[in-house]
């Protein structure tokens, strides 16, 4: 996928990345340790893309994904994401994940029931670790049966995506993981 255009910018819990093309939002980066990392990372998934000034819809993005991170309780569902070329059953994966709540969780596996599909939990699990727009599509805010961690893709693993549920309120703080 071709993004126009990619910013990096500064979140609670380090620095982001954004990448768009046109009105729509094509892919988010967490924290990969460093703004100049942020960066690397982005500029490989979008190697056509040149660093720039947001566009109003992609600033808009950028806005709400630094606001959720300090503990505002904001939804991103407005946000525009471009998903051309994702699969279909990722998609409507993502589709389902993007209705939780900050602050509330939901399993593999009630992703896999709502999408009419039981039994398909370890491939909710695989989408959300190809999950191009973490945040926006809250991937973080799914978990394992039993209210387990279960995996999570971006730099710092699990600890990052239970730093996340903290601030988001979703669970207690453990001051001691982070």
């Amino acid at each position: 996928m071709t993004a126009e255009g990619y910013a990096v910018f500064d979140t609670a819990i380090g620095p982001c990345g954004l990448a768009w093309t046109g009105h729509a939002v094509i892919g988010v980066q967490l924290p990969e340790g460093s703004a100049n990392r942020t960066r690397a990372r982005l500029a490989k998934r979008f190697p056509d893309a040149v660093e720039t000034e947001p566009t109003p819809s992609a600033q808009q993005a950028v806005d709400g994904i630094v606001a959720l991170l300090e503990g505002e309780p904001r939804d991103l569902a407005d946000v525009t994401l471009d998903l051309e070329g994702v699969p279909e059953f990722h998609r409507r994966a993502y589709e389902i994940t993007r209705t939780i709540a900050p602050g509330k969780t939901l399993s593999y596996g009630d992703i896999a029931a709502r999408l009419g599909m039981p039994g398909s939990a370890q491939a909710v699990g695989q989408a959300m670790g190809r999950n191009p727009c973490p945040i926006i599509v809250p991937c973080h805010r799914v978990l394992a049966a039993g209210g387990k961690d279960g995996g999570f893709t971006a730099n710092g693993g699990v600890a990052t995506k239970r730093r996340m549920l903290v601030i988001e309120g979703a669970l207690a703080d453990e001051p001691t993981l982070f």
